[in-house]
């Protein structure tokens, strides 16, 4: 196995009675781009900031390039953007950075080249002497982005880095994420935008109430499972019955019929019950499920899956 830019064993945060994270445990190879997925509340943004050291956990362990994320020297190594920052907005995009520099410990002259490469790279090179008080909400974004990669870090870590951009800035997003990837840098992104996890993430972890309940690669994830939709001449009980023994979800409006298979043999096999139970089957289409389908799927599951 790939040396580990990220690993936690037990990882437990609480706040009083409040229970944010609970029993957390998760590996992160050098170099993946990788997903933390959860509803509002789920305890990803506390996790984000156990993993950079900001928050003390409660029990557990975390590690980041093999060392303690409190660790001095190994801070120089990480990136991060958090979901909600405030910047100082008297300073100019170039005086901000500069700032940020020079706690990171550069010299005069790497920032002398550093700078506008990163604001060239964010689309802000014509913004390097406007204050960010100026900024819209989408150019702090960006340039809170160009901070998170002015160290250069072995990993860097994202919480919501779409939020608030475009669909041109979102697209900037991705493919600085794929231009990290391609320089052997490890992403941890927390976003929203699943459309944009689905291209992006090499695997992910699906967070509910402060546990991990199901983790695998993108590729498995979007593959594994088929959304069906039929139309017949008319769906009895016995039918029904005989399709929730497939997908207890299963989902019908009129004569259609939707629900979820895990493969091309599945697929069959509905088709089969649909003649067994004396319907006419007009339509049937598969469709591999997005991810918004199955995140919708998992999160919504009562019961925990640890895969």
């Amino acid at each position: 196995m790939n040396k580990l830019a990220i690993e936690t064993h037990h990882l437990r945060k609480e706040y009083g009675l409040k229970v944010a994270v609970d029993d957390l445990t998760l590996q992160v190879p050098c170099g993946e781009v990788f997903g933390f997925l959860g509803p509002n509340g789920a305890g990803k943004s506390t996790t984000l900031k156990m993993l950079v050291g900001l928050v003390r956990p409660t029990h557990g362990e975390v590690k980041i390039l093999d060392e303690s994320p409190r660790n001095y020297r190994n801070r120089a190594k990480i990136g991060f953007l958090p979901e909600h920052f405030r910047f100082h907005e008297w300073l100019t995009a170039h005086e901000f950075l500069h700032v940020h520099g020079k706690l990171y410990g550069l010299s005069k002259q790497q920032l002398h080249k550093r700078i506008p490469e990163l604001l060239e790279q964010v689309n802000l090179a014509d913004a390097t002497h406007t204050s960010l008080g100026n900024f819209s909400k989408g150019m702090l974004q960006r340039v809170g982005l160009a901070q998170a990669m002015l160290n250069k870090p072995e990993i860097i870590f994202l919480d919501e880095p779409t939020s608030g951009l475009d669909p041109l800035g979102t697209r900037l997003v991705r493919d600085i994420i794929s231009n990290l990837k391609a320089e052997g840098t490890t992403v941890f992104l927390n976003s929203h935008l699943l459309s944009e996890v689905s291209v992006t993430c090499d695997r992910v972890a699906f967070i509910k109430k402060g546990v991990v309940i199901h983790t695998n690669t993108m590729e498995k994830l979007l593959s594994q499972t088929m959304a069906l939709s039929l139309r017949v001449d008319a769906i009895s009980q016995n039918l029904h019955e005989a399709l929730k023994s497939l997908d207890s979800h299963v989902q019908l409006n009129g004569t259609k019929i939707l629900l979820t298979v895990k493969d091309d043999d599945q697929v069959a096999h509905v088709a089969q019950m649909v003649h067994e139970h004396g319907a006419k089957l007009y339509e049937l289409t598969p469709r591999h499920q997005s991810l918004e389908e199955i995140f919708v799927s998992i999160i919504s599951t009562d019961g925990e899956d640890r895969t």
